[in-house]
């Protein structure tokens, strides 16, 4: 449907404005919004980068060369809605670069103008000029696109300055006393593809101003009172009469429309026989009731009517005449909206209508049943109206052979599998059916050929399975619902577009995007997600494609739970692998166990741990022995003057040398070969012989250190519970032991030697007197000690 001219030109306004924002986005001092500020003059703190200034809505009434001389970037100001009176154009000298000046809706009353300004937007309506305020400045205005103008009273020598300039469009209002001295011809020198003239409110049409611009494509009229016992409607009969001079005129728009139904059908009746093309009415009210005269439909140019908010006193109105009217029109776009019709009747003969849009009306299930007249229509707009059951609106369109389109969102909808067959137009490729109150039933009520499907703001729980595949669905969209999780590609396996934000998604799987391989654009923000490990690999998914294919992202995803997360975007969430991963963690703590077990079981065996533990056992159990018996029974059962301890290949050297030596003396020696008790273990008899003796002799050697049995012997020595305090060891180092050769379980040894003092077995035979001389003493004095004693 051809869009309304009059409403292209306000778009490309706006077009204009938003690329001039979009070039200075990077700058946010460039745009200042002062409105509704409560100002009474123009800030002085504004930034000299300003480019575009919005003050309107103020309480300014002046506007002084001083106020915007620094701003010479300005291209954009809007002091629309204040209050001033007068305006001298020379105050933007400076602002060489200004383009877009609103100061409609002021109570301007004159103006003087510069002819250094070159503007592409001009507003100067709504206000108080009694004659059009065109300067013959403004004939030098070569980008003028847009000329805003109000005035009192019209003369055609007025437009003169402008003549020469083709303006995109003139909004013209005209103050309350216009009509007093009306030049009808006043507008013929005006050029300007699109005119919009704003008559006089509340007040009856009786104007004879000619409209019919020759340059305008486009026409728009505001403010239309007709009344039944005055002569207004004869007045604008004549103005459109009028319009069949210019043969460019294809678009009519009429807003705020007084008058009755008879002038309302005579309306459509005197258009419909123009070049008009495109006709929209709005803001109307009708008094009375149509009188039943038949509509000539022949030798029309028109291709699309629009009426819209329409409001009618009629108490009882014959709405068939009205609905028969409207249904056998032979045009291709028909709107009817915000009229409150309750129903539409099916054309009598095969209708050319394409485009019908009947939105916000108060249309039941009943709309168009049984219609076989509209086979070629291809788009219908059923919004916000009083539709209730699906099947019907199903049924409805199975005569609709040609309809691609379909709007019936808004409405009160619901789908009940067992209250009807559900069959659709195979035509149907778009369906919006959206703010409804269906259900996941809606899914086995689906036209198959459907391309684009829009279900958001309804109940649907989930997306049942199996459903009929809808293999040519492309984009779908079912936010605002309670779904718990995406739906499944299989069924749309040519799914391109999803959207499906605000849901009830906690924990989403990330098969969905690795499934979907058609998938260019997703939205599902604003779900309650649940930051676990099991959204850990969807946010992996999710933030791999979002620079491609999420809309939204990060701001609208977010943790919704536990809370130490909520409110935590999802692309600042991180867990790791080893807290997600059940089987990794156990294999994780059974590795680390594994190599734990292996360390100590090796330190253990490097440092030999097992013999240390069993002598603590030997030793833990000695000394509960020795705990229990009273220290002077324990004197009493020693034997021996000393204990030697020897490696067996040093046993030639201890029978030889040793023992002779020390019993010649009547010594008595403790030696194992011969005083150790057959039947105990050989611990049991360590300990036993170490109990029984004073002084503990040990021969040192290499051999000494490669010996267990010599450790076990060291240790319990050193560890004499009878003597403890005491100096009751003796170390006789018969040769040189180096350092490195020593096991590292022998620290005990180390220490020893380290802090005690050890005879050394000489070489020299010349010496050995002296070394047993010696060895005795330490004997001999501790035997003097305990004699004394």
């Amino acid at each position: 449907m051809k869009t309304n001219p009059s409403i292209f030109q306000f778009a490309i306004i706006f077009i204009l404005i938003l690329e001039i924002r979009i070039q200075l986005s990077e700058e946010s001092d460039f745009l200042v919004n002062r409105s509704k500020a409560g100002l009474f003059h123009i800030p002085k703190d504004l930034s000299l980068k300003t480019t575009i200034l919005d003050i309107s809505q103020n309480y300014i009434s002046e506007l002084q060369t001083s106020d915007i001389l620094s701003l010479s970037k300005l291209r954009i100001l809007i002091v629309s809605y204040n209050r001033i009176q007068y305006l001298d154009i020379s105050v933007f000298k400076f602002n060489q670069e200004l383009e877009y000046l609103d100061l409609s809706h002021n109570e301007l009353g004159r103006i003087s103008c510069h002819p250094t300004v070159n503007l592409k937007h001009l507003d100067l309506s709504f206000n108080a000029f009694d004659d059009l305020p065109i300067c013959k400045e403004f004939g030098n205005m070569s980008q003028l696109e847009f000329l805003g103008l109000s005035a009192t009273q019209l003369q055609k020598s007025s437009m003169l300055p402008i003549a020469s300039l083709h303006i995109r469009k003139v909004l013209l209002v005209l103050g309350d006393t216009y009509g007093k001295k009306e030049d009808p011809e006043s507008l013929q020198k005006l050029n300007t593809e699109s005119l919009h003239i704003v008559f006089p409110i509340r007040k009856e049409f009786s104007f004879t101003l000619d409209v019919s611009v020759s340059t305008a494509v486009s026409l728009e009229l505001s403010n239309i009172k007709c009344v039944p016992d005055g002569h207004g409607w004869s007045y604008f009969q004549n103005v459109l009469s009028k319009l069949q001079k210019n043969s460019r005129l294809s678009s009519l728009t009429l807003n705020n429309i007084e008058t009755t139904w008879n002038f309302f059908i005579m309306l459509l009746q005197l258009v419909w026989h123009t070049s008009i093309e495109y006709f929209s009415i709005s803001n109307v009210k009708l008094q009375g009731y149509p009188d039943f005269r038949d509509f000539d439909y022949s030798d029309t140019s028109l291709k699309a009517l629009s009426i819209h908010q329409v409001v009618s006193n009629a108490f009882n109105l014959p709405q068939s005449y009205i609905y028969k009217i409207f249904s056998n029109m032979n045009i291709q776009n028909f709107t009817v909206s915000g009229t409150h019709m309750v129903h539409m009747v099916c054309p009598s003969q095969i209708s050319p209508f394409l485009h019908l849009d009947f939105s916000n009306n108060l249309l039941t299930d009943i709309v168009f049943k049984n219609c076989r007249n509209l086979i070629k229509l291809e788009t219908l707009s059923l919004q916000m109206n009083q539709l209730k059951e699906l099947a019907s609106i199903a049924q409805m369109t199975n005569e609709m052979k040609s309809l691609q389109q379909l709007d019936i969102s808004q409405n009160s909808l619901r789908y009940d599998e067992n209250e009807g067959n559900c069959s659709w137009t195979r035509s149907l490729l778009s369906l919006n059916m959206s703010s409804n109150i269906l259900t996941d039933s809606v899914f086995r009520c689906l036209p198959p050929k459907v391309k684009v499907l829009d279900l958001h703001d309804n109940r649907i729980r989930s997306i049942p399975k199996p459903i009929m595949k809808l293999e040519d669905l492309q984009e779908l969209n079912v936010a605002s619902n309670s779904l718990a999780h995406f739906p499944d590609c299989g069924t749309f396996n040519r799914l391109s577009v999803l959207i499906i934000d605000s849901n009830s998604i906690s924990n989403p799987s990330a098969d969905f995007l690795q499934s979907c391989h058609n998938i260019r654009s997703i939205s599902a923000g604003n779900n309650p997600f649940q930051c676990t490990c099991e959204l850990r690999e969807f946010v992996q998914s999710l933030g791999q494609v979002a620079s491609k294919v999420v809309e939204g992202w990060p701001d609208s995803y977010k943790c919704d739970s536990p809370e130490n997360y909520k409110g935590t975007l999802l692309k600042d969430f991180h867990v790791s692998p080893l807290s997600c991963n059940t089987t990794l963690l156990l294999v994780t703590i059974g590795v680390a166990v594994l190599v734990f077990t292996v360390t100590v079981t090796a330190l253990c065996i490097y440092f030999d741990l097992p013999w240390y533990l069993r002598m603590v056992f030997q030793w833990t159990q000695t000394r509960r022995r020795a705990r229990n018996t009273p220290l002077e029974n324990l004197q009493r059962t020693i034997q021996f003057h000393a204990f030697i301890s020897y490696s067996g290949h040093d046993s030639a050297w201890v029978k030889s040398e040793l023992l002779p030596n020390l019993e010649k003396e009547e010594l008595r020696i403790c030696l194992h070969e011969r005083n150790f008790i057959p039947g105990k273990s050989i611990v049991e008899n360590i300990i036993n012989c170490i109990e029984k003796s004073y002084k503990s002799i040990f021969v040192l050697s290499p051999n000494f250190v490669q010996s267990e049995w010599c450790h076990y012997e060291l240790y319990f020595a050193h560890h004499n519970l009878f003597h403890e305090g005491s100096n009751n060891l003796i170390l006789i180092l018969l040769e040189p032991i180096p350092q490195y050769s020593i096991p590292s379980s022998y620290h005990k040894l180390k220490n020893l030697m380290a802090q005690r003092t050890y005879l050394e077995w000489p070489k020299e035979k010349s010496k050995h007197g002296l070394f047993w001389a010696n060895l005795r003493a330490s004997i001999n004095i501790k035997l003097r000690e305990q004699a004394k004693k």
